[in-house]
């Protein structure tokens, strides 16, 4: 096909890549004399109508959306039977690619790109239209470092019944969200998965899940829990690990609800990197200076701007929000001088916990305390701390049993979050320091959750106060196949 002129305008001169349905030719407008990108239907897929009306509804989808992190389309025809869609070139890279490249990318480069596809998400779901195979492949990073969503060849309206059969996995199954991967119906909450997997990959330099084939690896979205990102990058902040962990959630009923949701965190979290990787006072010049300059340089033939694409976005987030969400996280610190830079880069950091202890002040004093270590193991989901079984909900004429954690000194913390395997329980979080209170009234209340779920997320009710002691008090346990009770897989603290 190169050297082929479609519709007396856009000659092919060069293959960029192909695919099933299609492969994509770098271009020459004739008309515009401009490099565009095209993406031709094989001949044999223009004889399926499902494969034909899949790709002309790309071309008609990705046509709504104009946003500068969107590859937009510019024109869509046919020659001699095989339909074809014009896409703006972009030269540089894949986001894959890049991972390839380089490994694990840098916190702020990998947030900051998470960011920009979340905006070109943000258009498509406004729009109603879900991506459904947004993965690294489909991110194209241009001359200027700037990240671009494309490939729309399989999103669907959300109120069309599409062109897919039901039951039919469809994407990638690496970044497959297991709603997806089990044949269910998808929402904008699949594409926030997949781009928490996305993230994930940022981090760390590789997917999550490994099989011996793509259906091994759809089942591992579904059954097992994601590895705890910070174990593998342990020098990423907690706020941009609790990123991933929200958008990865396996039930979506636990993941952010929407993508603004979810680029709200990642502004959030790209700050505090930044931040924290310059030891700044959160003034909008360090935030900049916190970014080192040739970070998001793309190698090109052309030559590329010197000004670094993540530091324009950084002057974008810094005029749009100010630094006003790291100066409200930073105050609940309550050991700081005061200021934007009062609580410095700790303000979100992880709490180390020294050990974790059960509380049974009203029972036998003993509720399972061999198992209490592993609620704070670095095993997030296969090991647990657990009560006994009761036989209601009233736990048995007590008022509650507990467990509660240790950080070895009193500590300014804000937020707790928990993993259960068993959700639906009560519970009320509770603070204290030396000695530990003989029961619960003698404890400072922090918090109510009335329905924990799998993963919980708490706000502490602090109020600048320091504990060393925090207690996990379960007043209504959650109704299990043999009786009544609770577990613990995870506890963690945030400051």
């Amino acid at each position: 096909m190169i050297g082929t002129v479609l519709s007396d305008r856009y000659r092919l001169e060069a293959k960029l890549g192909s695919g099933g349905m299609s492969t994509v030719y770098l271009a020459r407008d004739e008309v515009l004399d401009r490099p565009v990108a095209v993406k031709l239907m094989h001949r044999e897929m223009t004889e399926q109508p499902d494969q034909l009306e899949r790709f002309n509804q790309e071309a008609r989808a990705v046509a709504k959306l104009s946003n500068p992190n969107v590859v937009a389309v510019i024109d869509a025809g046919e020659d001699g039977g095989r339909p074809y869609i014009v896409l703006e070139y972009v030269q540089g890279e894949t986001l894959k690619q890049r991972i390839a490249r380089v490994g694990a990318l840098d916190a702020t480069e990998a947030l900051a790109y998470g960011l920009e596809v979340a905006q070109g998400l943000a258009v498509a779901h406004e729009r109603e239209m879900v991506h459904r195979d947004v993965k690294p492949q489909n991110v194209l990073i241009d001359s200027t470092g700037r990240a671009k969503l494309t490939d729309f060849g399989i999103s669907r309206q959300l109120n069309d019944q599409g062109v897919t059969a039901t039951g039919r996995v469809i994407g990638t199954t690496d970044y497959v969200a297991p709603e997806q991967a089990m044949g269910k119906e998808v929402d904008p909450r699949s594409d926030i998965y997949s781009l928490g997997i996305v993230l994930y990959e940022m981090f760390t330099g590789d997917v999550p899940f490994e099989a011996d084939n793509q259906i091994g690896v759809a089942m591992k979205h579904v059954n097992e829990e994601l590895p705890d990102v910070q174990l593998a990058r342990p020098d990423i902040s907690a706020a941009s690990a609790r990123v991933v962990d929200r958008a990865t959630a396996k039930n979506p009923d636990d993941r952010y609800q929407t993508i603004e949701e979810m680029a709200e965190d990642l502004q959030a979290a790209l700050e505090v990197e930044a931040i924290r990787a310059g030891g700044t006072t959160g003034e909008a010049t360090s935030v900049l200076d916190a970014v080192p300059a040739p970070r998001r340089q793309i190698p090109t033939a052309r030559k590329s701007s010197p000004w670094p694409a993540v530091a324009m976005l950084l002057v974008a987030l810094v005029i749009a929000a100010g630094t006003a969400w790291f100066i409200s996280r930073g105050d609940t610190g309550g050991g700081g001088g005061g200021g934007a830079g009062g609580s410095g880069p700790n303000a979100t950091s992880q709490v180390a916990l020294v050990s974790a202890s059960d509380y049974d002040p009203e029972g036998d004093s003993s509720e399972h305390p061999e198992e209490a270590s592993m609620a704070i193991d670095s095993d997030r989901s296969a090991t647990s701390w657990s009560t006994e079984t009761y036989s209601d909900s009233g736990l048995s004429s007590k008022s509650g049993v507990g467990l509660y954690v240790d950080a070895g000194q009193p500590v300014s913390a804000s937020e707790m979050e928990i993993r259960t395997p068993t959700p639906g329980w009560t519970l009320e979080v509770y603070g204290s320091n030396d000695p530990v209170p003989e029961d619960v009234s003698g404890w400072t209340s922090l918090a109510q959750v009335s329905d924990v779920a799998k993963q919980q997320r708490v706000d502490l009710a602090t109020a600048g106060e320091q504990y060393r002691y925090f207690l996990l008090w379960v007043t209504e346990p959650a109704e299990l196949d043999t009786g009544y009770g609770v577990a613990i897989s995870d506890v963690r603290l945030f400051g």
